[in-house]
């Protein structure tokens, strides 16, 4: 059964000012986009409008930024992966040369010898680790990437294509990140994580600011505002970048927000339900379909973001996340399970009867305009083609 909760901390003009938040200069001075323009391979993605499924929704329209075909990793992480790889040796290079690092510098052969050999890692569902596998190999780096040991043998063997080392650790995500943490602490190696925690803050900054790019072209694709948009929430990073991006640019109307989680990971809903305005971990079993969403923990960077600016929580069941890949797959756009969460969030909020009140709040209608983030595509091909087919999950 799908549940929603207002958002009762909600401020129409938030303030971040503590350090951490300092990633949000590169959020105003849109410093991620200018670096992926330099990336061989770089161009924005499209941004489908998909005017026969709003008039099946009674909408206005629907939009889709279509993430599935991102420099060819098949998700929007490789744009916070590789700001924050670029960032994190930016440093090194003003440290051990005292002079920026050039963006036509980033990656060549006078770059890498002068640093020296690094290592990266990550913790991941899928698609995070890849785009980190992917930067690192662009750098001629090597890269070693911790995942639950119920991944999809695809997305592992996504990962070592691109030259990086899986290990596997038993139990969830967020056992993951632990792991990784404490390899990296006992070998040196340079974390590349998602999700800020204690003593570890600054990089997944880079990576809400790598993200930010997507909404700078969709700001250059639209031809009028939208009204809502549904946004995917596992640690929290996409949605955080979008919820500061739409708070920072004072100019225009800030849309309504709606984060999307599945009933068993929904880390950030139950967060606010908890009302003290701190993140807790989710309750469930972290064992949804929508693997890139099987998150426990809210990050601690995204958290006060999420909680002061996002309009309503949505958590919904894996059906809802099938029918949505099936949709999609009939309007011509590929989406993986967790890319197909946003529309299956936007099915349930206009259908299901426990939703009706968050319906009544959000006056979705027929002049409505709704954007959809697809974040993937079909990551777990196997599994794709089941859902496509509808076939019943084994």
């Amino acid at each position: 059964m799908a549940c929603f909760a207002h958002n009762p901390f909600r401020r129409e003009r938030p303030v971040w000012s503590a350090p951490e938040f300092k990633y949000l200069d590169l959020i105003r001075e849109r410093a991620a986009r200018h670096f992926h323009r330099s990336l061989p391979g770089y161009e924005p993605s499209l941004l489908r409008d998909l005017p026969e499924l709003a008039d099946e929704m009674n909408l206005g329209a629907v939009l889709v930024k279509d993430e599935s075909s991102r420099f060819g990793i098949q998700a929007f992480k490789a744009l916070g992966a590789s700001y924050a790889v670029y960032s994190v040796l930016r440093r090194r290079w003003r440290e051990l040369t005292g002079d920026d690092l050039l963006l036509s510098a980033f990656g060549s052969p006078e770059m890498i010898k002068a640093l020296g050999e690094v290592v990266f890692t990550a913790a991941t569902d899928g698609n995070h680790g890849r785009a980190v596998a992917w930067t690192a190999r662009m750098l001629n780096c090597k890269s070693i990437i911790f995942m639950p040991d119920d991944t999809a043998a695809a997305r592992i063997a996504h990962i070592e294509a691109e030259g990086a080392e899986a290990r596997l650790v038993a139990g969830t995500f967020d056992d993951c990140v632990n792991a990784c943490a404490s390899a990296a602490a006992e070998h040196g190696w340079q974390v590349i994580a998602d999700t800020a925690y204690p003593g570890y803050m600054e990089i997944p900054g880079f990576i809400m600011a790598g993200y930010s790019t997507i909404f700078d072209e969709i700001a250059e694709q639209l031809v009028a505002p939208v009204d809502a948009i549904v946004l995917p929430v596992g640690v929290g990073g996409l949605a955080a970048a979008c919820t500061a991006y739409h708070v920072l640019d004072c100019e225009g109307r800030r849309p309504k927000l709606i984060s999307i989680e599945p009933v068993e990971s929904a880390c950030f809903l139950e967060s606010i339900e908890a009302g003290d305005g701190e993140p807790h971990a989710a309750a469930g079993n972290r064992r949804s379909l929508m693997a890139g969403l099987n998150c426990g923990m809210p990050s601690l960077l995204a958290w006060p973001v999420i909680r002061d600016a996002m309009d309503l929580f949505l958590a919904i069941e894996d059906e809802y996340a099938e029918q949505a890949m099936r949709i999609y797959h009939g309007h011509g756009v590929e989406s993986g399970e967790s890319g197909a969460s946003t529309l299956a969030g936007l099915i349930a909020l206009l259908q299901a009867p426990e939703l009706a009140a968050a319906r009544e709040t959000l006056e979705l209608g027929p002049d409505s305009r709704v954007l959809l983030i697809n974040t993937e595509g079909a990551t777990d091909p196997e599994n794709y083609a089941r859902v496509i087919r509808g076939d019943r999950s084994s």
